[in-house]
């Protein structure tokens, strides 16, 4: 019992053994860069592997001067540096000055090769691209069927809409039989008739997630003729569907939101578009009023009844024109009467005889202007103004001639 040490002592001890070991304090160390890991603190976080082991690294962010790219998974890379034990975890970790690239690593030259080999035959063209449906009443997830991933996507789809149906296709998404799993999971739910679909997993290494870069996994997606969301990984993370696919969501839960309206969002959609609808039929048959009344006034206008009407009034008013010209007339025709009666009076025999004057005519009626017309003895007839006089003749005396 006398050897018995705390594990903080041992953790020191076998530290003080790393920093007296002259290899261990300037190493350079070959390997292919993974779970790479930037840390809002500045500092950098990844392991280094090859075919048989990995070494856990970080690089302070005092030391990222010198690292003039940025560092990626899949990256084959020279990293110098010196090994020693965290004491709080027991672990020993290269704690890493300077880092250069050695060429791309297997993985991630095989995972750039395919892509500019899918571009180049088009597979990630915008044109080929489906629209994602705003509304749907099915939803398949092609995914693990345990783990966050689907979790999250069952959690946020329910919530959102809780009358979605989820129908989910458990598949391998990690290993050598993750690829056909994957394939036969899109063919499967394509058959199902599922409005939109999600491919996807959580986020992991590059080998993890190397499934979603196989070529048969993306002509799955792109001959799919249901839409499809990618959802692999986390936000950083991108693989050879995220470019096939008609939408690349950053993780599982993003593609939920994506692929499932809300349906509180559905509700004021449907209350604006009746509002909408509303004011177009106001103004449809405001306008159709209107269209209606002119077509009225038309009517009314070149109606039978109407014109029967206007041709009325305008007799009455060449009626009342007409007997106005009579009046007219018929008052200048008065005065002109009344004129030449004025003018008859002062020659009319009655007007003479009532001014005293007679009017003597013999028995045959003819005047008797001359004394020499008559002879003693003739009957004669007196015309006066009150009456008639028989008289005769019975002295004819010439005297001397006068006119009236």
């Amino acid at each position: 019992m006398q050897n018995v040490v705390s594990v903080r002592q041992l953790n020191t001890y076998i530290k003080n053994m790393f920093t007296q070991d002259y290899f261990l304090q300037t190493v350079f160390v070959k390997g292919e860069v993974s779970n790479c890991k930037y840390h809002p603190s500045g500092h950098i976080y990844f392991t280094l592997k090859d075919s048989a082991s990995a070494l856990n690294c970080i690089m302070f962010a005092g030391d990222r001067r010198g690292l003039d790219f940025r560092l990626t998974e899949g990256q084959q890379v020279i990293a110098k540096g010196s090994v020693s034990v965290f004491e709080r975890d027991g672990r020993y970790q290269l704690y890493v000055k300077e880092i250069t690239l050695d060429g791309a690593g297997a993985l991630y030259e095989k995972y750039e090769h395919l892509k500019r080999e899918l571009a180049e035959e088009g597979m990630f063209a915008p044109e080929y691209k489906q629209p994602i449906p705003k509304y749907i009443h099915t939803l398949g997830v092609v995914t693990a069927d345990t783990g966050a991933a689907v979790r999250d996507i069952i959690q946020i789809a329910t919530r959102r809409n809780p009358y979605v149906q989820i129908i989910l296709y458990p598949a391998l998404v990690q290993g050598a039989s993750a690829a056909p799993s994957i394939v036969n999971g899109i063919r499967a739910l394509e058959r199902q008739g599922v409005d939109v679909m999600i491919v996807g997993r959580g986020g992991g290494s590059i080998e993890d997630l190397w499934a979603f870069n196989e070529r048969m996994v993306a002509q799955a997606v792109f001959d799919c003729t249901v839409p499809i969301i990618s959802a692999v990984g986390h936000e950083t993370d991108t693989t050879i569907i995220d470019y096939v696919a008609d939408l690349r969501a950053p993780t599982p839960s993003a593609a939920a939101e994506l692929a499932v309206t809300a349906a509180n969002d559905i509700d004021q959609e449907i209350l604006s578009r009746q509002e909408r609808l509303y004011r177009q039929m106001d103004r449809v048959l405001q306008r159709k009023r209107q269209q209606a009344e002119q077509r009225e006034m038309r009517l009314k206008y070149l109606s039978p009844a109407n014109r029967i009407r206007e041709k009325r009034t305008y007799s009455i008013q060449l009626e009342e024109r007409l007997e106005n010209r009579m009046q007219t007339i018929l008052r200048d025709r008065r005065h002109t009467l009344a004129l030449y009666i004025e003018r008859m009076k002062a020659v009319s025999p009655l007007e003479k005889l009532n001014s005293g004057f007679s009017y003597v005519e013999a028995a045959d009626g003819k005047n008797i202007r001359s004394v020499t017309q008559v002879h003693e003895g003739d009957s004669l007839r007196i015309r006066v103004s009150d009456g008639v006089i028989d008289t005769k003749v019975e002295q004819v005396q010439q005297g001397d001639r006068f006119t009236v």
